[in-house]
């Protein structure tokens, strides 16, 4: 499937902007799922790219303002044409982190006994060899979708895991989280990943997260479940970044001086191209 994606971040500032440093999580990268026939980034000032300790494209900008400047605005824009390939298990190249790396706790997904207690419902133990079973690992996010229900503006970019599971309630990125921390409670490395997903009936989903869990820790080998809608990703879903945790790889993130008190309009929209 081929997607048109306008992503648009609108900044207000109730007093001048003196100094804001902003980094972007916003270029989806051509892999084994997907390829990237076209992507633009829009800042308030030159943007400057480069590649996280995680494999992804990130681009930085500065802005300065003098002291006779009345800035209260600014907007970063995003938008591309991806075409969706469908393909929910890859091999990591050789040039990535290893796997083991996402057995590590995280702020937003610490390991934690009453996760891996419920874990242990769909998987027994892990394998010693480092493989993991996908139907027991599809059968795990169909329980977490069970156990945090999907409720919209229930939680927020904070929540952590543990706090979401005991709610019983939260979003796509809590979803993910939980996903990701019950793994590395049983010894399963597991990761974030940020995303877009097309759903006509679905525009809320259009900003999406999901979670990457290692069938082959030897091999390098993953799968892309999407514990929202209880199923291995397809050509649905464009991959923008992955990281430990949300807090590792969000859209925007970054720094400022002044502005007062600070205004986010988000605008997604993604339509077939």
């Amino acid at each position: 499937m081929k997607l048109h994606i306008k992503h648009t971040t609108d900044y207000r500032y109730t007093e001048p902007l003196r100094y804001a440093l902003q980094t972007l999580w916003l270029t989806p990268l051509t892999g084994p799922a997907q390829t990237v026939d076209f992507w633009s980034l829009g800042a308030p000032e030159e943007l400057f790219a480069q590649t996280d300790a995680f494999g992804n494209s990130i681009h930085s900008y500065t802005f300065v303002g003098e002291l006779s400047d009345n800035v209260r605005w600014s907007l970063v824009n995003a938008a591309g044409v991806v075409q969706t390939l469908g393909v929910a298990e890859f091999t990591d190249a050789q040039s990535m982190p290893l796997p083991q790396l996402y057995l590590r706790e995280s702020p937003l997904a610490r390991p934690h006994p009453s996760l891996a207690e419920f874990g242990r419902r769909f998987i027994t133990s892990p394998a010693p060899d480092g493989k993991a079973d996908l139907q027991a690992i599809l059968a795990l996010a169909a329980g977490v979708a069970g156990a945090v229900s999907y409720q919209k503006n229930s939680t927020n970019v904070t929540t952590t895991a543990l706090q979401a599971f005991e709610a019983g309630a939260g979003v796509c990125q809590d979803q993910a989280h939980v996903m990701v921390a019950v793994c590395r409670s049983l010894g399963i490395p597991a990761r974030y990943v940020s995303g877009y997903f097309y759903a006509a009936n679905e525009p809320d989903l259009a900003s999406h997260a999901w979670a990457d869990v290692c069938l082959d820790v030897a091999g390098r080998r993953w799968v892309s479940i999407d514990v929202t809608h209880r199923c291995v990703i397809d050509e649905r879903h464009v991959r923008l970044a992955m990281g430990t945790d949300y807090s590792a790889c969000p859209p925007i993130k970054g720094v400022r001086h002044g502005g007062g008190e600070e205004s986010m309009t988000v605008s997604i929209t993604i339509e077939p191209a």
